[in-house]
């Protein structure tokens, strides 16, 4: 637990999209606001999250964004949030849920499979609970779904 002058500080947890995670590990216009939630909210993530940031770091680097020095330290940090996270495992039932998440919501496959595991996370009980992606998509399924979706 955190620690600041005055008392000990709890953090919230949040559901995070690797949409939100990814401004933690490269300089991005994001970047500022994902470090101020994640000072804030304990990281709730989904079995696959680590291979959706590596997919988009490694997208930064084929158009020409990330250089082989940042990707390097991109990966480092990727790295370094990852031990902190809790991590919703995949199962059958909420392969299930994802499969009619996509019936209801315009959502492509991974971002229902991210709303199924958030939706595992709380029991099926999103109220109160938060969201967090920079998808407005995904955060307005989430937001429908009883979910406090907030952007970064």
């Amino acid at each position: 637990m955190a620690r600041r002058a005055g008392g000990p500080v709890t953090r919230v947890a949040a559901f995070w999209d690797s949409s939100a995670l990814v401004p933690l590990c490269v300089r991005q216009p994001l970047t500022e606001a994902a470090i101020a939630l994640y000072v804030r909210y304990d990281a709730i993530v989904w079995w696959a999250t680590s291979v959706e940031i590596a997919s988009a770091l490694a997208r930064l680097v084929r158009v020409g964004q990330l250089g082989p020095q940042q990707w390097m330290e991109a990966q480092k940090l990727a790295l370094t949030v990852g031990r902190e996270w809790s991590v919703v495992q995949p199962s059958d039932s909420l392969r299930a849920n994802a499969m009619r998440l996509v019936d209801r919501y315009d959502l492509r496959a991974a971002d229902s499979l991210q709303l199924a595991a958030a939706l595992a996370w709380c029991d099926n009980v999103p109220q109160g609970r938060v969201f967090l992606t920079a998808d407005q998509r995904l955060r307005e399924a989430a937001a429908l779904h009883g979910f406090d979706g907030k952007p970064i």
